[in-house]
């Protein structure tokens, strides 16, 4: 098909599965080996810079490559996005990282206001889900919402009290589910809230058993669920994670600890292994105002600061190596 639309020449720079594998986005593109001049004719030598437009493609690979082993992108990530940013053919090597990741993944910041869907944050133990329950329902309230919580994770020692800690402060009444039916109950409740937190327990996505767990806390209700992930994890475990959750009807990706993580690839693996919709991210311990929305532009700086210096410090640095 990519051949029939672009001719002989096209090439296929990324596929990814979207909508839990029942679409494919498929990225193709064709490049000209000559320019024509007027009249139809090879453009000559000071019409066409072949060989300017090579050395500054050759650049912004380098810079993007240089970024994605630095951050231990996983091989077969990196070279969708290398690719990606080649083929785009813009000379910024930040603009070109920009325009290849809102070309290979997805953004969607979780919702601000009134949502009828409850958001259940999923993932691994000590990923910073509760932490992440707390900023969510501390922005709704900040918002104006009538804010509904409730915490599944009733078992590990301290977990349901240091949320409590939190709720206590915004006056919101903190429900305890320690069984599906419990949620279920507890949501009847809550109808007239505008939006519904459930912090669950971390699990560990390569056990069968809980896996089991969390699926049955998932059936209870038509939630949103928001697989929470801490960056600066090995690549190779986050994508099979990604996998594990992703079968699960996983949608969503909440990056935390970007404070603290040097190696985004991880973060990068799972949204990719995944299929996963990047929403908001957490970068500070703090729970007021501690969320941001990832976006192409914020993502690419995270993992190229370098490419989004001012023009000023650009020259100062260009001046001091001579």
């Amino acid at each position: 098909m990519v051949r029939d639309t672009l001719g002989e020449e096209a090439v296929i720079v990324a596929t990814r599965e979207e909508k839990g594998g029942r679409a494919v986005r498929v990225t193709a593109a064709i490049e000209p080996s000559f320019e024509l001049g007027r009249g139809g004719s090879p453009a000559s030598g000071s019409d066409w810079l072949q060989y300017d437009s090579e050395d500054e493609e050759s650049a912004v690979t380098e810079d993007i490559t240089d970024a994605m082993l630095r951050h231990a992108v996983p091989e077969d990530v990196m070279d969708h996005i290398i690719s990606c940013a080649s083929v785009i053919g813009l000379e910024d090597p930040g603009i070109a990282l920009i325009a290849a990741i809102e070309h290979l993944f997805n953004f969607r910041p979780l919702p601000a206001r009134a949502y009828k869907k409850p958001l259940m944050l999923v993932g691994p133990p000590g990923a910073g889900k509760t932490l992440a329950t707390a900023k969510l329902a501390t922005r709704g309230t900040m918002e104006g919402l009538k804010i509904g919580v409730v915490t599944t994770d009733t078992l590990r020692a301290g977990g349901a009290e240091q949320l409590e800690a939190f709720t206590k402060l915004l006056r919101v009444d903190l429900k305890r589910a320690k069984a599906p039916q419990d949620l279920r109950n507890i949501l009847a409740d809550l109808e007239e809230m505008d939006q519904i937190i459930i912090d669950t327990p971390g699990i560990n996505p390569f056990s069968t058993d809980d896996i089991k767990i969390l699926a049955r806390l998932m059936s209870v209700c038509d939630s949103e669920p928001v697989l929470i992930l801490p960056a600066g994890g090995d690549a190779q475990d986050c994508g099979d994670m990604g996998k594990a959750f992703s079968a699960l009807g996983v949608r969503h990706l909440f990056p935390t600890r970007l404070d603290i993580a040097r190696r985004l690839g991880g973060v990068l693996s799972a949204a990719h292994h995944g299929s996963f919709t990047f929403t908001d991210a957490s970068r500070t311990s703090k729970v007021a105002d501690g969320l941001f929305s990832l976006t192409p532009k914020s993502l690419a700086k995270l993992l190229m600061p370098k490419g989004y210096r001012s023009p000023e410090t650009q020259t100062i640095r260009k001046a001091g190596t001579r």
